[in-house]
């Protein structure tokens, strides 16, 4: 998700890495801190792979900054990512939440709502943090106020973000079911 973030942070606009670590940090940096160790082999990877341009310009001290620009080669592979995302960037919270962020980059309405039904499907989904077998337990079945709490939360999070789902697919065209 890292090099989706540098990827679609990019799209907009050339960066020097200092920005983009601070732009990447506050999208995820509460969940996943980004470090420079972090950070700078993703993008000399992403340079090898010439998906990355680097422009040396003046800095504002006596150091030169580094501009990064994406290449058309990079722009379309943020596309591509975008429309064929893997399962696990539909089903985990943070990496939904990243690629959410970029989706609009994806041009075409149809790709865009076919992501969307993809974590419309995920969520309609019976499931549990807890289970009693292969049951997933509800959190009126719970004792414990702390897990009753998780289970809770989640699912008023998960009503939020299906009523916006289906409202967002109903804008674009496709059945928000």
């Amino acid at each position: 998700m890292l090099e989706l973030a540098i990827l679609g942070f990019l799209y907009d606009a050339a960066l020097h890495g200092y920005e983009l670590r601070k732009r990447i940090s506050a999208l995820t940096g509460h969940v996943r801190p980004v470090a420079e160790s972090t950070l700078y082999p993703a993008i000399k990877r992403l340079e090898r792979g010439g998906l990355l341009a680097r422009e040396t310009q003046p800095g504002t001290g006596a150091a030169p900054r580094h501009v990064l620009s994406l290449t058309p080669a990079g722009r379309q592979e943020l596309r591509k990512r975008l429309a064929e995302p893997a399962q696990g960037d539909i089903s985990d919270e943070n990496r939904w939440f990243t690629l959410l962020a970029f989706l609009r980059h994806l041009d075409d309405e149809t790709a865009q709502a076919a992501v969307l039904r993809r974590r419309l499907a995920f969520l309609e989904e019976p499931a549990s943090f807890f289970y009693d077998g292969e049951r997933p337990l509800r959190a009126e079945e719970l004792d414990d106020p702390f897990r009753r709490g998780i289970l809770t939360i989640a699912r008023a999070t998960s009503q939020a973000e299906l009523t916006w789902l289906r409202a967002t697919l109903t804008s674009l065209g496709g059945s928000g079911r």
